[in-house]
Parts: structure tokens; sequence; C-alpha cells
């Protein structure tokens, strides 16, 4: 039984150059979305900054183990 050879080949199908082309894109974009992302979400933080003033401004009434630990959780900046 002899092996056929493959006459169906093309250098810029899906598998070729094309399909490089689009995987490249697609990680470039991907990467350019989340260095974005990042930055917005450092500019965020950077102009809210973080205010400890409910965690240390009573630790006393904090108990080891009570549901009203939750009051002095971290809370997100406003």
């Amino acid at each position: 039984m002899a092996v056929a050879e493959n006459t169906n080949r093309s250098v810029f199908g899906i598998h070729g150059v094309t399909g490089m082309l689009i995987a490249t894109v697609l990680l470039l974009s991907i990467l350019a979305f989340l260095t974005m992302w990042g930055i917005k979400v450092q500019q965020a933080s950077a102009t809210k900054a973080y205010d400890p003033t409910p965690i240390t401004s009573n630790l006393e009434n904090v108990k080891a183990d009570s549901k009203d630990n939750a009051k002095f959780a971290f809370v997100d900046a406003k």
C-alpha cells in the first residue's frame, strides 16, 4: 500500500503563517488589555488611598471568635 502525498498544502492556511499571525495578534491584544486594566487599577488605588482607621481605631472589642469582627474587616476605598 503506497502512501499518498499530501497535495493540499498551503503556507498561508490557518495552520501556517495566517494562524501564527492570528495567535500573535490575539496574545498582543490580551497583553494590551491586561496592561491597561492594571494601569487603571493602580491609578484608582493611588487616588483613593486606603484608610486603616476602622481596624486600628478600637481593637479591644475584637474577639477571637465572633461574627462582630466583620465591622473591623478591611473595606474597599470609597
